[in-house]
């Protein structure tokens, strides 16, 4: 299992855009995938999911992964979150 914590940096949050592009990042996966907000964590195959977690810039939301694909998967959403989220 991998676990890893990011900051927000992008200053509308994670809205619909960003969350689409999460979602469709997730499904190249086998892994089970799941981003938590406090004490809420949600399946990372939703859009819904995603945006029910009302995640506004500046805050920090966690990502589990684990699965056979875990290290590839860890490393394509580290890419998202570092570089791609804040052009969506």
């Amino acid at each position: 299992m991998i676990t890893k914590e990011y900051t927000i940096m992008a200053a509308q949050g994670m809205h619909a855009r960003p969350a689409t592009a999460l979602v469709k990042l997730g499904k190249n996966f086998k892994s089970a995938i799941n981003l938590k907000k406090g004490e809420k964590t949600v399946k990372l195959n939703s859009l819904l999911n995603i945006l029910s977690l009302s995640i506004k810039a500046g805050e920090t939301v966690s990502v589990v992964i684990e699965g056979e694909d875990e290290v590839n998967a860890a490393d394509a959403i580290n890419q998202f979150f570092e570089e791609e989220l804040k052009n969506l």
